[in-house]
C-alpha cells in the first residue's frame, strides 16, 4: 500500500478512536448497571453491592479441587433466576438476557453434571445455554467464543470456567495480555458481565501464572474460594479485590450435590478487601 493511503488509513482510525475514547470530565456518567449483587448499602439510598457489573469481568480463584465449579453453580443460577433459596442474598439482575457458559476443563459426563445442576437451581430456564469445549486446541476455544458471543442476540453473562486453557502457557506475556484484552473487548462492546475461573498457585492466594497477573490488574472483582480449615464442608468465599465496594465474606455447603450459602460471615480478615 502506498505511504499517502496507509497514512490515510491510519488517520481515519485513530479519529474514530479520538472521537470514541473522549470521556467528558464534566460530564455524569451512571455507574454501570449491575449484573450479579450480594446484599445492599443500606441507608438512605440502599444500593446492592455489586459482585459483577456489565461492561466488565471478574475472576475466581482457587487450588484444584476447592469447589469452584460449585461457586460458579451458585452464581449462574442466581443471575438467570433473579433469586432462588440457593443463594440467599445473592441476585442477579438479567432482566431476561441470555447466559452462556463454556466448559474448558471437563469430560462429557461432569461437565453435564455442571450444566444440569445449574438448569435445576435456576428453574430451567431458557436462557442458558452450556457448551463443553475440552476437545478443541486453545486457538480454537478462543476463536469460537469471538465468533459465537457475537452472534448471540440479547446476551446478558458469559461464563469461561477454565480461561487458562484459552492459551497454550499461562506464563507467556503476549498470548496472556492478548487474552486479557479480549475480554476487555467483548465485555466493552457487547456490555455484558463475564465470569473467569482460573487456579491460584500452589499454597498461595496469587492465581497462576502472568495471566493470572493480567486478571489482577485488570478485573473488577476478584474472588477466592477455600475450603474451611476447622470443617471440611465449609467453602468461604471472599472479595480479594474490588472496583467498587466489596461484598461481605460468605460460606456455602452441599448438599445432595447442590450448593447453597450457608451464612453470611461479616469480619473480614484484616487486609482481605483491596479496593482498586
Amino acid at each position: 500500500m502506498p505511504y499517502q493511503e496507509l497514512e490515510l488509513d491510519h488517520n481515519k482510525k485513530f479519529e474514530q478512536i479520538l472521537k470514541d475514547a473522549y470521556v467528558d470530565p464534566k460530564k455524569e456518567v451512571d455507574y454501570p448497571p449491575v449484573a450479579i449483587s450480594m446484599g445492599s448499602t443500606g441507608g438512605e439510598r440502599d444500593l446492592p453491592i455489586c459482585v459483577g457489573t456489565y461492561g466488565n469481568f471478574s475472576f475466581i480463584q482457587a487450588p484444584p479441587k476447592s469447589r469452584k465449579t460449585f461457586l460458579v453453580s451458585l452464581m449462574a443460577s442466581a443471575y438467570i433466576s433473579g433469586s432462588n433459596h440457593y443463594s440467599e442474598r445473592m441476585l442477579g439482575h438479567s432482566d431476561g438476557k441470555m447466559t452462556i457458559h463454556y466448559d474448558t476443563e471437563q469430560g462429557e459426563f461432569h461437565a453435564q453434571r455442571v450444566f444440569g445442576r445449574i438448569d435445576k437451581m435456576a428453574g430451567g430456564l431458557e436462557t442458558y445455554k452450556p457448551y463443553s469445549l475440552r476437545e478443541y486446541t486453545p486457538q480454537e476455544r478462543l476463536e469460537f467464543i469471538d465468533w459465537h458471543i457475537n452472534r448471540v442476540d440479547n446476551l446478558g453473562l458469559v461464563i469461561i470456567d477454565g480461561i487458562a486453557d484459552l492459551i497454550n502457557d499461562v506464563n507467556d506475556i503476549n498470548a496472556s495480555n492478548e487474552l486479557v484484552q479480549y475480554l476487555m473487548k467483548w465485555t466493552k462492546e457487547l456490555k455484558i458481565h463475564i465470569i473467569t475461573v482460573i487456579h491460584s498457585n500452589y499454597n498461595s492466594m496469587k492465581p497462576t501464572g502472568h495471566l493470572g497477573s493480567f486478571l489482577e490488574k485488570k478485573t473488577e472483582t476478584q474472588i477466592s474460594v477455600k475450603v474451611d480449615e476447622e470443617d471440611d464442608g465449609i467453602t468461604i468465599v471472599t472479595c480479594m479485590r474490588s472496583r467498587g465496594q466489596p461484598f461481605d465474606k460468605f460460606s456455602f455447603r452441599i448438599k445432595n450435590g447442590i450448593p447453597y450459602i450457608d451464612k453470611q460471615i461479616n469480619l473480614p480478615e484484616e487486609g482481605s478487601y483491596i479496593n482498586l
